[in-house]
Protein backbone atom coordinates (compact mmCIF):
# COMPACT_ATOMS: atom_id res chain seq x y z
CA UNK A 1 0.00 0.00 0.00
CA UNK A 2 1.32 3.37 -0.92
CA UNK A 3 1.90 5.69 1.85
CA UNK A 4 -0.52 8.33 -0.25
CA UNK A 5 -3.02 5.70 0.31
CA UNK A 6 -2.59 5.15 4.18
CA UNK A 7 -2.47 9.34 4.47
CA UNK A 8 -5.78 8.80 2.79
CA UNK A 9 -7.40 5.95 4.99
CA UNK A 10 -5.87 7.38 8.46
CA UNK A 11 -7.46 10.86 7.36
CA UNK A 12 -10.92 9.22 6.18
CA UNK A 13 -11.02 7.07 9.28
CA UNK A 14 -9.89 10.21 11.76
CA UNK A 15 -12.90 12.49 9.50
CA UNK A 16 -15.26 9.70 9.77
CA UNK A 17 -14.45 8.89 13.97
CA UNK A 18 -14.53 12.84 14.36
CA UNK A 19 -18.23 12.79 12.60
CA UNK A 20 -19.45 9.53 14.97
CA UNK A 21 -18.28 11.76 18.19
CA UNK A 22 -20.12 14.74 17.03
CA UNK A 23 -22.77 13.19 16.42
CA UNK A 24 -22.69 11.11 19.57
CA UNK A 25 -22.68 14.81 20.97
CA UNK A 26 -25.38 16.13 19.10
CA UNK A 27 -27.48 13.64 20.13
CA UNK A 28 -26.37 13.57 23.89
CA UNK A 29 -27.60 16.94 23.60
CA UNK A 30 -30.74 16.43 22.06
CA UNK A 31 -31.84 14.20 24.97
CA UNK A 32 -30.80 16.71 27.37
CA UNK A 33 -33.20 19.14 25.54
CA UNK A 34 -35.99 16.45 25.86
CA UNK A 35 -35.41 15.50 29.69
CA UNK A 36 -35.73 19.12 30.37
CA UNK A 37 -38.66 19.77 28.48
CA UNK A 38 -40.46 16.27 30.06
CA UNK A 39 -39.27 17.95 33.46
CA UNK A 40 -41.18 21.53 33.18
CA UNK A 41 -44.32 19.05 31.82
CA UNK A 42 -46.81 18.99 34.79
CA UNK A 43 -46.57 15.84 36.60
CA UNK A 44 -49.92 14.18 37.57
CA UNK A 45 -51.29 16.52 40.36
CA UNK A 46 -51.69 19.83 38.82
CA UNK A 47 -53.72 18.42 35.67
CA UNK A 48 -55.72 16.38 38.19
CA UNK A 49 -56.55 19.53 39.80
CA UNK A 50 -58.30 20.80 36.60
CA UNK A 51 -59.82 17.42 35.99
CA UNK A 52 -61.13 18.31 39.54
CA UNK A 53 -62.14 21.25 39.19
CA UNK A 54 -64.00 20.92 35.39
CA UNK A 55 -65.75 17.56 37.31
CA UNK A 56 -67.27 19.89 39.18
CA UNK A 57 -68.61 22.27 37.09
CA UNK A 58 -70.16 19.69 34.84
CA UNK A 59 -72.52 19.01 37.67
CA UNK A 60 -73.50 22.52 37.96
CA UNK A 61 -73.86 22.40 34.25
CA UNK A 62 -76.01 19.85 34.03
CA UNK A 63 -77.86 20.94 36.86
CA UNK A 64 -78.71 24.31 35.07
CA UNK A 65 -79.55 23.04 31.66
CA UNK A 66 -76.23 24.27 30.25
CA UNK A 67 -75.51 20.61 28.35
CA UNK A 68 -73.15 22.15 25.70
CA UNK A 69 -70.99 23.79 29.17
CA UNK A 70 -71.32 20.17 30.66
CA UNK A 71 -70.26 18.47 27.48
CA UNK A 72 -67.37 21.07 26.94
CA UNK A 73 -66.20 20.89 30.53
CA UNK A 74 -65.96 16.35 30.07
CA UNK A 75 -64.23 16.84 26.66
CA UNK A 76 -61.25 19.18 28.47
CA UNK A 77 -60.98 17.65 31.60
CA UNK A 78 -60.05 14.21 29.58
CA UNK A 79 -57.56 16.67 27.83
CA UNK A 80 -56.24 18.32 31.01
CA UNK A 81 -54.37 14.94 31.57
CA UNK A 82 -52.39 15.09 28.01
CA UNK A 83 -48.83 15.86 30.04
CA UNK A 84 -49.10 12.99 32.26
CA UNK A 85 -49.27 10.67 28.73
CA UNK A 86 -44.90 11.83 28.39
CA UNK A 87 -44.67 12.65 32.58
CA UNK A 88 -46.85 9.43 33.93
CA UNK A 89 -47.51 7.07 31.41
CA UNK A 90 -48.80 4.38 33.74
CA UNK A 91 -50.76 6.31 35.65
CA UNK A 92 -52.45 8.01 32.20
CA UNK A 93 -53.01 4.73 30.84
CA UNK A 94 -55.49 4.27 34.55
CA UNK A 95 -57.10 7.61 33.66
CA UNK A 96 -57.92 7.01 29.73
CA UNK A 97 -59.16 3.44 31.31
CA UNK A 98 -61.04 5.71 33.92
CA UNK A 99 -62.44 8.16 31.11
CA UNK A 100 -63.52 5.58 28.38
CA UNK A 101 -64.72 3.08 31.16
CA UNK A 102 -66.40 4.44 34.45
CA UNK A 103 -66.67 7.91 33.38
CA UNK A 104 -68.82 6.64 29.95
CA UNK A 105 -71.83 6.56 31.70
CA UNK A 106 -71.96 10.12 32.81
CA UNK A 107 -70.87 11.75 29.29
CA UNK A 108 -73.56 9.31 27.62
CA UNK A 109 -75.82 10.73 29.94
CA UNK A 110 -75.08 14.34 28.69
CA UNK A 111 -75.41 13.40 25.47
CA UNK A 112 -78.81 12.44 25.90
CA UNK A 113 -79.62 15.57 28.20
CA UNK A 114 -80.76 13.04 31.14
CA UNK A 115 -80.53 14.90 34.90
CA UNK A 116 -81.76 11.64 35.98
CA UNK A 117 -79.15 9.30 34.87
CA UNK A 118 -75.93 11.89 34.80
CA UNK A 119 -76.92 12.72 38.54
CA UNK A 120 -76.60 8.59 39.37
CA UNK A 121 -73.64 8.08 37.49
CA UNK A 122 -72.31 11.01 38.46
CA UNK A 123 -72.22 9.64 42.32
CA UNK A 124 -70.94 6.39 40.72
CA UNK A 125 -67.66 8.48 39.24
CA UNK A 126 -67.14 10.36 42.90
CA UNK A 127 -67.22 6.71 44.09
CA UNK A 128 -65.13 5.28 41.32
CA UNK A 129 -62.20 8.22 41.69
CA UNK A 130 -62.25 7.95 45.42
CA UNK A 131 -61.71 4.14 44.78
CA UNK A 132 -58.76 4.74 42.55
CA UNK A 133 -57.04 7.47 44.66
CA UNK A 134 -56.99 5.02 47.57
CA UNK A 135 -55.28 1.83 45.50
CA UNK A 136 -52.74 4.61 44.28
CA UNK A 137 -52.35 5.10 47.39
CA UNK A 138 -53.67 8.78 48.00
CA UNK A 139 -56.92 7.20 49.71
CA UNK A 140 -56.43 11.43 51.31
CA UNK A 141 -58.13 12.62 48.69
CA UNK A 142 -61.61 12.25 48.83
CA UNK A 143 -63.65 13.30 46.36
CA UNK A 144 -67.23 15.34 47.55
CA UNK A 145 -69.81 16.81 44.66
CA UNK A 146 -69.03 20.38 46.06
CA UNK A 147 -71.97 23.19 46.93
CA UNK A 148 -71.10 25.90 44.36
CA UNK A 149 -69.17 25.17 41.16
CA UNK A 150 -65.26 25.86 41.15
CA UNK A 151 -65.68 28.51 38.58
CA UNK A 152 -68.21 31.14 39.97
CA UNK A 153 -67.77 33.35 36.98
CA UNK A 154 -70.06 31.08 34.32
CA UNK A 155 -73.51 31.46 33.92
CA UNK A 156 -74.56 27.27 34.52
CA UNK A 157 -78.13 27.88 33.48
CA UNK A 158 -77.26 29.39 29.91
CA UNK A 159 -79.97 26.62 28.00
CA UNK A 160 -78.09 24.66 25.54
CA UNK A 161 -77.03 21.09 24.01
CA UNK A 162 -74.41 18.77 24.09
CA UNK A 163 -73.60 19.29 20.16
CA UNK A 164 -73.08 22.71 20.58
CA UNK A 165 -69.71 22.63 21.64
CA UNK A 166 -67.24 23.45 18.39
CA UNK A 167 -65.29 20.28 17.55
Amino acid sequence: MSRHTVRIMVAATLFALSAGIAHAADAADTQKQIDAIKGALPKFAIPMREVGDRFQNMYFAAKGGNWALAAYMSKYMYGALNPAKVTKPDEYKAWQAFYEGAFAPVEKAIQAKDLKGFEKEYAAVVDSCNGCHSGMGYGFIKVVKQKAASDVGIDYRVKSQPGDVPK
